[in-house]
Order: C-alpha cells, then sequence, then structure tokens
C-alpha cells in the first residue's frame, strides 16, 4: 500500500508590495499560443519528471489545457530565450497558479521567482486580493522558492489519487 502524499495549499496576499521583478538577461516574456503547445509540454513533462506527478499525452494536455473553464491565455505566461521555452507559469483566472516549471537549464538563475512575481503583479492589477498555489509536502526548494515572495501556507491537504 502507498503511502498517502500531502500538499500545501499557499497564499500571498495582494495588499501586500510585490518585489521587483528582475528577469535574468536574454528573457524574453510571452503568453501561451497553441504554436508553442509542444515546447510547453515537454518542459511540463521535465518538471513533473523530478517535481511529481505525471503529464497526459501532448494531444489531452494540450486540450484539457485549452478547454479549462479558467484558461486564459493571457494568463500564462512563458519566459522564452535563444534556445526556446524555458519557463512557464501556468494560472486560472481565479488567482491561482496551475503550474511553474522552470528548465533544468535556467534553473537558480531567478527566473522561477521572476515568473512568481510576474504573477502576483497581474492579479494585483486585475485587482484580487489573494494569490494561491498548491505545492507537494515533500517539495521543499518549491516551498522555499514560495516563501521567499511572501506566501505562506494555509493548511495541508491529501493529495487526490
Amino acid at each position: 500500500m502507498l503511502a498517502e502524499a500531502f500538499c500545501f495549499l499557499m497564499r500571498r496576499n495582494l495588499a501586500e508590495d510585490v518585489p521587483a521583478i528582475q528577469w535574468p538577461d536574454g528573457i524574453e516574456l510571452t503568453h501561451y499560443r497553441p504554436e508553442l503547445a509542444d515546447a510547453v509540454h515537454h518542459l511540463m513533462q521535465l518538471g513533473y519528471k523530478s517535481g511529481g506527478g505525471r503529464v497526459p499525452a501532448l494531444d489531452a494536455w494540450q486540450q484539457r489545457f485549452e478547454s479549462d473553464p479558467e484558461y486564459d491565455p493571457g494568463l500564462c505566461f512563458i519566459a522564452l530565450d535563444a534556445d526556446g521555452v524555458v519557463g512557464v507559469a501556468q494560472c486560472w483566472t481565479s488567482a491561482y497558479i496551475k503550474n511553474l516549471v522552470v528548465h533544468p537549464s535556467a534553473q537558480r538563475q531567478g527566473l522561477g521567482r521572476a515568473l512568481v512575481l510576474h504573477t502576483f503583479s497581474v492579479f494585483k492589477q486585475r485587482r484580487e486580493g489573494f494569490v494561491d498555489l498548491k505545492v507537494l509536502e515533500d517539495n521543499l526548494r518549491a516551498q522555499r522558492l514560495y516563501e521567499s515572495v511572501g506566501m505562506r501556507v494555509v493548511r495541508r491537504e491529501p493529495v487526490p489519487v
């Protein structure tokens, strides 16, 4: 029998100031568009491989992603460098960060932090009060990132199987 996994619901109060964003050199920010689906999907697969979970096959993933009732391509932030897609912050219209993935070659350069802070700024402009996300309990590296930008644990929840 597998041990039950848990995650934390984390929240950032947007009434608090959002720190200035410092993008790593050579990064261009854009929004999701269907022609980027293959590269975004590949990055999601890489991210989930090291962070737990799984991503459906490209066609199923793209169909679910683009037909989700909370989907807005303007809330899916894509970081590009000279080699292509190196970061994704997929957000829902409910001020929720669904996925945050940074390519291994672009990690530890501040890209994840910049993407999270950018989402805060966008949701603050949309007059949202909070931004939420869920992170696996054993993903300490991600938890440290989220805490460093002012997110706090709201509750611990079992991960749906």
